[in-house]
């Protein structure tokens, strides 16, 4: 419980850069944390993982969870390792999601540290995760599922209802309001594109008093390159050389999103079938799930793909053993690697790039946005070696960016807004300064509503703005 008399929004995460998202409503009757993101890219975000939280997490009431990417609900752990034991309410398809990441989350960070004390590069000593299974385990069980359209009292006086965002399966934005202040905070978490391939696109917003918005692409247009060509060319070249295909792509979303338009171009012949291996046990897990959501018809499916099988065309190998990821090193091409994580910060994909960056007939795909001081954002930047496992790889394999990003754009972003009632003032976060600031300006020039880019910490009266 707080002492505050008046209602109070905290900007603990993601303020004035793309990761680490966490809001929180400090409220006369009760704390409510909205999203629970980890930190990831720079080593300076990174770092921030393991400062003590702004507030005793015991003194939270709930969390709420727009998605189940880990820069959403990837601190969920360490939050609970530090006394927070509150109800985590999400849609059914984040916590499915949220079911399949946390503990994967977790093992990467204890295979991490394990591996750090083996080869001893660590200045800790000994290097510890972050966070354990059993603390992944443990926020797991928190998890209380609610509908799209559907109203929860979280605390009294507290309604929280969740909205369809078109961003990953399960994204929403959220609805909160405050009964005591009669005022209508609406997050966006991520939002998606209304031209998504597989998702229906976001709900329109309706009522509102405050925006916290996204801006990831705050000042970019994403531009209608032609992606199947763009990866077409990469497997042709790849096939007809002998090469590999690496692409570091999220476990959720990204990695189907890439695999739809693969299938795409085997199915009309614009590339040969080559094998296609998926080297991530939670991208496959992701994998499972949404092909069982085609399947069933999912709401948040588009029509078309409703009953059907997803990319029957392609020939997919799922590697879900460490052996079995192992044996892709001394296997030849041509092939695709599709492995998480997305900008290279972990996971599988980080020896699949130690093993093929050394050889030009191979390309590394980026396929999305890469933050500022990962390693992928150092490949796109056109980094001629790269720091890995504790040592440094030349770069001689191609390096092809390419935008299949399921993140909106300026005009899509604004476009949303332009779907609120009478709103006050959008609070712009999840963005890199510049993307933030940028949004900003564009919100308050064409949307006329006042618009601020929060410094991290920063505390916002909600009454009376």
């Amino acid at each position: 419980m707080t002492s505050n008399r008046a209602p109070v929004l905290q900007f603990i995460g993601a303020a004035r850069t793309v990761t680490g998202s966490k809001s929180l409503l400090d409220l006369p009757g009760g704390r409510v944390l909205v999203d629970c993101g980890l930190y990831q890219g720079r080593k300076k975000l990174r770092l921030a993982n393991w400062q003590p939280f702004p507030v005793d997490p015991a003194t939270i009431d709930a969390v709420v969870l727009t998605h189940a990417h880990i820069d959403h609900c990837g601190y969920l752990p360490r939050l609970v390792k530090l006394g927070f034991d509150g109800p985590v309410w999400c849609t059914p398809g984040t916590a499915e999601l949220v079911r399949i990441l946390l503990p994967d989350s977790a093992h990467l960070q204890e295979e991490e540290a394990a591996y750090a004390n083996r080869r001893g590069y660590s200045k800790h000593d000994p290097a510890l995760p972050l966070y354990t299974d059993a603390d992944a385990q443990a926020a797991i069980e928190l998890l209380r599922p609610a509908g799209f359209g559907e109203t929860v009292t979280v605390r009294p006086g507290i309604d929280v209802t969740w909205h369809r965002a078109g961003h990953i399966l399960g994204a929403a934005f959220v609805r909160v309001g405050l009964r005591e202040s009669d005022t209508t905070v609406v997050f966006s978490g991520d939002l998606g594109r209304p031209t998504h391939p597989l998702l229906l696109p976001p709900d329109p917003i309706g009522a509102a008093d405050v925006l916290v918005v996204e801006s990831t692409y705050g000042e970019t247009e994403h531009l209608e390159l032609d992606a199947d060509g763009v990866i077409a060319d990469v497997v042709n070249d790849a096939a007809s050389c002998g090469g590999v295909v690496v692409v570091p792509a999220f476990a959720v979303d990204r990695t189907e999103v890439v695999l739809w338009h693969l299938d795409q171009l085997v199915a009309t012949g614009r590339v040969p079938s080559i094998p296609v291996f998926v080297d991530s046990p939670m991208a496959s897990r992701a994998l499972d799930f949404y092909r069982g959501e085609a399947r069933r018809g999912s709401p948040e499916i588009r029509p078309e793909l409703h009953g059907r099988e997803l990319f029957p065309a392609l020939d997919i190998v799922e590697t879900r053993s460490t052996d079995e990821s192992k044996a892709l090193n001394t296997r030849r091409g041509p092939m695709v690697i599709v492995s998480a994580s997305g900008m290279a910060t972990g996971g599988r994909v980080v020896h699949h790039l130690a093993n093929r960056l050394g050889d030009s007939r191979n390309t590394v795909l980026l396929a999305g946005f890469q933050a500022p001081g990962t390693r992928g954002d150092q490949l796109r930047s056109g980094a001629t070696k790269l720091k890995m496992l504790g040592r440094y790889v030349p770069v001689r394999a191609n390096v092809v960016s390419l935008e299949l990003s399921s993140h909106a754009d300026r005009s899509e972003l604004l476009d949303w807004i332009g779907t609120a009632d009478a709103p006050q003032i959008a609070y712009v976060n999840h963005g890199e300064v510049d993307a933030a600031v940028a949004l900003a300006d564009a919100i308050e020039t064409e949307r006329r509503l006042p618009a601020v880019v929060p410094q991290p910490g920063e505390r916002v009266r909600l009454n009376g703005t």
